[in-house]
């Protein structure tokens, strides 16, 4: 038995603007006394630190452990990284330290967190998780270019990176606003696909890599001025595609 209330939190760090996070996630992570964050291979940089990095209490010098999580779809390699990086989360927690985890955007829209929470869920139920929501990039996009992402009774749709076409063809002829997230090597595919299910040539068209960084790229034209040179191949990007 432990003789203290294990705690953990969750924080999403939004869209990469530090300034954008809440004043709960600041709290929460300049009283941290351990930081975890996710990185795609060892030996990378978190982007999630480095969007919080100016917020560390420098003089509290918390413990900054990067846990990696590899970019893979092999389901025995992602359950066995889930449950290593859940179980070193949990150690960390039960030896009475504050623990923050960081994630990009919000913990609740395809973050490595859902994982985690699953297992730690399960195999520690006696910890006390606190989740502290983050903006996501959609928002800040739809800030930055302008437009409502759905108003009235218009319906929006979020596709991640990793997608059926046919299913998406599917879902546009049923939708107003369509979100693209975070694989623009797969944007390309899209444009003739959301033509062929009805959007016009005059419908919205806006593209967004590396948000909130020095190396932001935020375009916004219509679906018939699209050229191959409007799209992105870059990971982390942002399609919107709009009727109008």
């Amino acid at each position: 038995m432990h003789d203290f209330m294990p705690e953990l939190t969750c924080v999403g760090c939004g869209p990469g603007d530090p300034e954008l996070l809440t004043v709960k996630a600041v709290n929460a992570i300049k009283n941290a006394d351990v930081i975890m964050c996710p990185t795609s291979k060892e030996g990378k940089p978190s982007i999630a630190l480095s969007v919080v990095s100016s917020l560390i209490d420098k003089d509290k010098n918390p413990e900054i452990v990067n846990l990696v999580f590899p970019m893979t779809k092999d389901k025995d390699i992602l359950e066995n990284t889930w449950q290593k990086n859940s179980q070193i989360i949990a150690e960390s927690v039960f030896s009475g330290k504050k623990v923050v985890y960081l994630t990009v955007g919000d913990p609740y829209l395809y973050s490595t967190w859902i994982y985690l929470h699953r297992e730690i869920s399960v195999k520690h139920p006696d910890i006390n998780i606190t989740v502290i929501p983050g903006i996501v990039s959609m928002f800040t996009f739809a800030s930055k270019i302008g437009i409502s992402l759905a108003e009235g009774a218009e319906k929006m749709a979020v596709i991640p990176s990793c997608y059926d076409l046919s299913k998406v063809k599917e879902i546009a002829k049923n939708c107003d606003t369509m979100v693209f997230l975070k694989d623009g090597r797969y944007f390309d595919q899209v444009i003739n696909l959301l033509r062929e299910a009805g959007f016009s040539k005059d419908s919205i068209f806006a593209i967004g890599q590396d948000l909130d960084t020095d190396k932001e790229i935020v375009k916004k034209l219509t679906l018939g001025q699209v050229t191959e040179d409007t799209i992105t191949s870059k990971y982390f990007s942002i399609m919107v595609v709009k009727r109008v």
